[in-house]
């Protein structure tokens, strides 16, 4: 009985999409192509990398990843793969900003001036603070990346926005990196970085003082994109209950996923680990 109504409904179907069954029949069995393999094993491997990073890789990370596997694919291919899959990274907020340069304390003149390759690490840091909302309150950030491989070398949580605690995430880079005098410190205007204490730690270790210039938050676009990219790839994904929540997420997340696991763009792909590991492996050959 369930044999007769499904070849009746066969018989309806290829009548209507006026196709003959032996048609049908021979499209139903067909094996797939290699095309159509390769295909679906690249849509798994995608759909891999995508979920192996909490869906926050975009086309081109993940173009990068498929090539160090062997595969031979362009961005532009990834990207309409991914869009046929209904796979679409995560996207950013917009940010209020945390800057108080309404002050008269002394500011040092631009010296970094967009230079943002240096060719060695511990060359120029760059630093600024953000802001975290949990249900206890607001908890609020302060950075400090290497720009050579834009490592995160400090940072610090704090439930205020002072000195205190752009000073604590600077002496903990200090006390982990014990960087060579002459390294160029900038940061925005604000207050915290233009207070007494602040200049003077730069002054004991030696360090050339630069700020960005009023309003201009392209001179500190490094530091600014990484708060970006934490608030995208974490902050906005999650709702904190109490600040230690925070930072227990803050903590793997910087120390683990930004410094050791996330590939960027902007140096080759590498992890921010990997780019000073592969830097000294090549002093050591020449």
């Amino acid at each position: 009985m369930h044999k007769h109504r499904f070849q009746f409904r066969v018989e309806k179907m290829c009548s209507v999409m006026n196709v003959s069954r032996s048609g049908y029949y021979k499209w139903v069995t067909r094996k797939p192509s290699e095309q159509e393999k390769r295909r679906q094993k690249l849509k798994k491997r995608i759909r891999h990398h995508f979920d192996g990073f909490k869906q926050r890789y975009g086309s081109d990370k993940i173009a990068e990843k498929l090539r160090e596997e062997g595969w031979t694919v362009s961005t532009k291919t990834v990207s309409r793969y991914m869009k046929d899959m209904g796979l679409r990274s995560i996207t950013v907020k917009k940010q209020k900003a945390t800057t108080n340069s309404k002050h008269n304390m002394a500011v040092f003149e631009n010296v970094l001036n967009r230079a943002f390759k240096p060719d060695a690490p511990n060359r120029v840091w760059v630093a600024d603070i953000t802001y975290i909302a949990t249900r206890q309150g607001w908890v609020y950030l302060a950075s400090i990346m290497d720009l050579y491989s834009r490592k995160i070398v400090g940072w610090s949580l704090g439930e205020r926005m002072t000195k205190e605690l752009v000073l604590d995430a600077f002496d903990k880079a200090v006390l982990h990196r014990k960087p060579p005098k002459g390294l160029i410190h900038h940061s925005d205007r604000g207050s915290q970085y233009a207070s007494t204490e602040y200049c003077e730690r730069l002054a004991a270790n030696e360090m050339i003082g630069s700020m960005s210039r009023k309003g201009n938050c392209y001179d500190n676009a490094c530091i600014e994109a990484f708060h970006s990219v934490l608030k995208k790839e974490l902050i906005y994904q999650t709702t904190f209950k109490t600040r230690k929540q925070a930072y227990d997420a803050i903590y793997e997340y910087i120390e683990l996923e930004y410094n050791r696991i996330r590939i960027h763009s902007s140096i080759h792909y590498l992890t921010p680990h990997q780019s000073e590991k592969r830097y000294y492996e090549q002093l050591q050959i020449a």
